[in-house]
């Protein structure tokens, strides 16, 4: 089994996701976008990871792979295969299924609160009714047509959808560990002004390390459910 996943800047990396793919006997590899532009061939993977990036989904003309990025992810989706994105990565499956993604009212960084969306569908994934996750986004998107959603905070309506059985975007990031949390300060310490849904860089690096495993054990349930083995995961056609 091969697990393939997109990096977009040096400082943000599967986090806690790498230690359960391997626990799962996956091969991991890459296309580390700010290396080189090297696409896999879609037929040898068996699951597709895109991952956040201070750059926008729209910035096409200042970073022309991301049009063949996208049309990488759409080709996935429409494969079948398991496609999981985080923060510019679900900005990105949003983008590449047709929807709108655009500049949130406001920005989030740090430890806030989500808010599950109730759902006795056996086949959605289902968040806990609150829960404070790490954050770090000032764009937003419009739902995909035929997405699900499945978490929303107060500053952001769409923070998780679904798309079929086996797309998940998640706005925020279930898979940093206080590494990755130290990296992202160190990068984009600028963005962290004052105002109503950003943290200071204290409040960010003292957080309790029962937050790190509450939000760890999370992306272990996305990553399980993304890859059961039941035989549900299916190309979803004409949905995007």
């Amino acid at each position: 089994m091969r697990a393939h996943y997109f990096q977009h800047v040096p400082f943000e990396g599967l986090g806690s996701i790498e230690p359960w793919l391997k626990a799962a006997g996956y091969e991991i590899t890459s296309t580390k976008f700010f290396e080189k532009n090297e696409l896999p061939d879609l037929k040898k993977i068996d699951l597709l990871i895109v991952m956040g990036g201070p750059m926008s989904a729209n910035d096409e003309d200042k970073l022309p792979w991301l049009v063949s990025e996208k049309q990488f992810i759409r080709e996935a989706i429409h494969m079948g295969k398991p496609v999981l994105g985080i923060c510019l990565g679900a900005q990105l499956i949003a983008g590449a299924a047709g929807a709108r993604v655009y500049r949130n009212h406001a920005k989030e960084i740090g430890w806030l609160p989500v808010h599950g969306i109730p759902s006795e569908d056996r086949v959605i994934f289902r968040f806990p009714s609150s829960l404070k996750v790490f954050h770090w986004h000032g764009e937003t998107f419009d739902l995909p047509f035929g997405a699900i959603r499945l978490a929303k905070s107060e500053a952001c309506e769409n923070q998780a959808f679904q798309i079929g059985q086996s797309v998940i975007g998640l706005q925020f990031h279930l898979e940093t560990t206080p590494e990755a949390a130290r990296e992202l300060v160190s990068n984009c310490r600028d963005e962290l002004i004052e105002a109503k849904y950003i943290q200071t860089e204290q409040e960010i690096l003292t957080a309790n390390p029962d937050r790190y495993k509450s939000i760890n054990q999370l992306m272990d349930g996305v990553l399980s459910f993304l890859l059961r083995k039941d035989g549900k995961n299916r190309s979803i056609g004409q949905a995007i």
